[in-house]
Formats: C-alpha cells, sequence, structure tokens
C-alpha cells in the first residue's frame, strides 16, 4: 500500500550518515551495506543468476523477436512502425518493471515543490499517479548504474502511460550489446560518441525526428509523446567521476559541490534550443538512495549482484522533481545557460545534504501529505503476458497456414 506519510519527529528521520554497522555486515564477508546482511546464502545466490538470466534474456528475445516481425512497417508507413516500436517499448518497460519487483523490490518515495504542485497523487490502489505533460525533457543526477530503470518506471505509473515514449541519450558502444543494442537502435535512442563534432549530426538528425509534426486525418497537426531523458553530468557518480568534477571546478574556479557532480551543459543546451519549440517544460528529478552514507557511492554497495542476486536492494529510491518553463530558462546564451544549469545543480546538491541529515527530501508542495510511498510494480501481474502477444499470434497463424497447406497437399496428392 502507498503510504502517506506525515513526518514528525526526529523518530521518522533516517540519518543516513550514522549507521548501526553491526546490523550492516554480510555473513560472508564481513563487509558494511546500507541494507544490511544478504538476505540469500552462495547457493540461493547462483539460482537467483540463473533465475534472473533466463527471465530478463527470454523476455529480451521475445521483444527482439517481436521488433524484426514489425519492422517491414518501416517501409509501407513510418507513422505505424513508430507506435508499433513504442509497444515493443512499454513491454521492455513491463520487463524490467516486474524484474525489480521479484529480484529487487524497493520502496520509492516521491515528492516535489510547488511547481509540481497536483501532479503526484496516491492511487488508492496502493500506488502513485503522476499527471506530467506529454512531452518534457527530463534532466536527473546520475547516482548508480540503474537511475534509468526508476525513471522509466515513472512514464509508467503517469497517465497518460509515457513508458512507450521515452528517449534517452546513452554511450555509443552500447548499441553493440547483442540483442538489447538493436533493440534501442530500435527504441530511437540517441547514442553518443561524447565528441560533439561527431555526434552534432546524429543528434541533430534524431532531434528533428521528435520534433516533426504530424498530420492527423482530419488534417490537423500535432506532435507525437516524447519524454526525454538527460543526465547532464554525463556518467554516474564515483570516486573518478567525482575527481574530474574536483579538477573542472579548480579548473574553472568554481564550487564543487559535494553530493553530485558539475553537470557539463553543452549536450543539454543543444537539445534544449532544438526542442523549445515543442516543449514546453524541463522536469528535474534529484534521486538519493537510502543508506548511503557521507564519503561512499552508490555505484560502490548499490551494483548490480547486491540489488538483484543477494538480496540487498535499496531500502528506498527517493525522488524530488522541480519543473522549469523553457521560456524561462536562458536559451539565448550559451553561458548564460550554464549558469542557469550549474546554480540548479548546487541547488540540487543542498537537497541532497538535506536529505543526508533528515532521511528525506522536502514536503510535496500543496499537498495534504509529505511524500507518496510504494513500490516498483506493475498494475496488475498478468500484464507481462502482453509482451508475448505478437509473438503469440504469429506463431498461432503460421501453425494454422502450415496445417492448411498440409491438408491441400494431401488432397492434392490423392488427386493425381
Amino acid at each position: 500500500m502507498a503510504k502517506l506519510a506525515k513526518e514528525k519527529g526526529s523518530e521518522s528521520s533516517v540519518l543516513v550518515g550514522v549507521q548501526n554497522t553491526t546490523d550492516k555486515q554480510s555473513p560472508s564477508s564481513g563487509v558494511w551495506h546500507p541494507s544490511g546482511r544478504a538476505g540469500h546464502g552462495r547457493g540461493m545466490q547462483i539460482l537467483r543468476v540463473v533465475a534472473f538470466a533466463v527471465y530478463f534474456n527470454f523476455c529480451c528475445l521475445i521483444i527482439g523477436i517481436t521488433q524484426f516481425i514489425g519492422a517491414p512497417l518501416y517501409f509501407f508507413n513510418r507513422d505505424w512502425f513508430y507506435a508499433y516500436m513504442a509497444m515493443t517499448k512499454r513491454s521492455f518497460c513491463l520487463t524490467i518493471t516486474l524484474m525489480t519487483h521479484i529480484f529487487g523490490p524497493t520502496t520509492m518515495r516521491i515528492s516535489g515543490d510547488e511547481s509540481v504542485a497536483g501532479q503526484i497523487m496516491p492511487t488508492s490502489a496502493g500506488g502513485v499517479e503522476l499527471r506530467f505533460p506529454e512531452r518534457i525533457v527530463m534532466i536527473a543526477n546520475h547516482q548508480i548504474y540503474t537511475d534509468w530503470i526508476y525513471l522509466w518506471w515513472i512514464g509508467y505509473a503517469n497517465r497518460p502511460g509515457m513508458h512507450g515514449h521515452i528517449y534517452i541519450i546513452l554511450k555509443e558502444s552500447l548499441k553493440y550489446i547483442p540483442i538489447i543494442g538493436t533493440g534501442m537502435m530500435f527504441y530511437g535512442f540517441i547514442f553518443m560518441s561524447r565528441k560533439m563534432a561527431t555526434d552534432q549530426p546524429r543528434l541533430t538528425y534524431r532531434l528533428n525526428k521528435l520534433k516533426q509534426k504530424k498530420v492527423d486525418p482530419q488534417g490537423n497537426t500535432y506532435l507525437d509523446p516524447m519524454w526525454l531523458l538527460l543526465f547532464p553530468e554525463g556518467t554516474n557518480l564515483s570516486n573518478n567521476g567525482r575527481t574530474r568534477s574536483s579538477q573542472w571546478a579548480a579548473k574553472n574556479d568554481l564550487r564543487d559541490p559535494d553530493h553530485v557532480m558539475l553537470p557539463r551543459s553543452t549536450g543539454t543546451y543543444f537539445c534544449l534550443n532544438k526542442l523549445k519549440d515543442t516543449v514546453e517544460y524541463v522536469y528535474d528529478c534529484t534521486v538519493a538512495y537510502e543508506g548511503i552514507p557521507r564519503g561512499k557511492y552508490g555505484e560502490e554497495v548499490f551494483g548490480l549482484s547486491s540489488t538483484y542476486f543477494e538480496g540487498r536492494p535499496p531500502k528506498s529510491v527517493n525522488l524530488f522533481w522541480r519543473r522549469f518553463k523553457v521560456a524561462d530558462i536562458p536559451l539565448d546564451d550559451a553561458k548564460k545557460f550554464d549558469l542557469w544549469l550549474r546554480d540548479q545543480w548546487y541547488k540540487k546538491d543542498a537537497l541532497m545534504e538535506e536529505y543526508l541529515n533528515k532521511g528525506r527530501f522536502p514536503p510535496l508542495s500543496g499537498a495534504e501529505i509529505d511524500y507518496v510511498e510504494t513500490e516498483v510494480r506493475t498494475h496488475y501481474p498478468w500484464e507481462i503476458l502482453q509482451i508475448f502477444s505478437v509473438v503469440g499470434i504469429c506463431g498461432l497463424l503460421w501453425h494454422n497456414v502450415r496445417r492448411l497447406l498440409q491438408m491441400v497437399s494431401g488432397k492434392l496428392n490423392i488427386l493425381v
């Protein structure tokens, strides 16, 4: 059940930097972990690895086959093609949502300031409903590799559901992963080499696609839904990233934030300028994971093994949302934008400091509750069956066609 929480007193605060290390030891290694002892022994962990691999790879294979079945639509009707691929994108979101619910269950705590008042609400079924627009640019600090899973799930929890219209900018090397890389190319994800001279033409091409106006049968123009997810820090927070951020701050005589890395504004500035006539808002999310103390980084404790195999996922994933009008962002001057974005990251750093001290982000503005608490899960357990629908129908059709051909062939043989 989603909890409608009003936090009162120190008893509701989780001082993240102060941990009972006796309860946080791994029985096998003695290594401290914010989610406590490993929930599974070595044997069970191996079984979980096998089950996870079978589930995830099988679902990805089915989604990949579904994509190839629909690929010829590209040559007949582009709108049908993109709608079909959006359907497969929703299938992947269902895959990772159920995967997280089963193997790495965690509590989601969601709040925001006055700019998102009335857009984050609990549901009667114990979930959360967000009412963000159909076309936005999302920016977020990058804590761990799997941040995107929780942010993609936010698209699923939105009304209308936007999990079929997420677009992510990724490292170019990821497109070479078998099946998954091909799937991401079908999704229209944008792959970057991190060299602007090389990236600018392909980025321009993809962004022009995302702002292309369509015409409905009645002659009205419209834009396809789009949530573009950007991580302005460029990489997840780590010791190496923290060092590079500090060096960049020293080189440019800037204040280095304590809990986030200084953002690089070039890519975000380019994207917003390309989309500014077709997107009204930028939504900013500050992400924090329960239990990570000062001096440690999320990637050190919430890796794939800890989260999905050892039974030590984050106890809670905390999201704090803010909204900015694109018209109010200084997009006419790169230096002014750089100052604006850096100022937002300093405010984000202050939010992280508050989270470390209180164990919570500021309360949800304009609401009777401080935050909406729920979990990463699908609306219905059987929703995952949707990903098998196209392959199943095609298999059934092929079976019936083959039987029909066999019957016709048998009758022809009798006649001969």
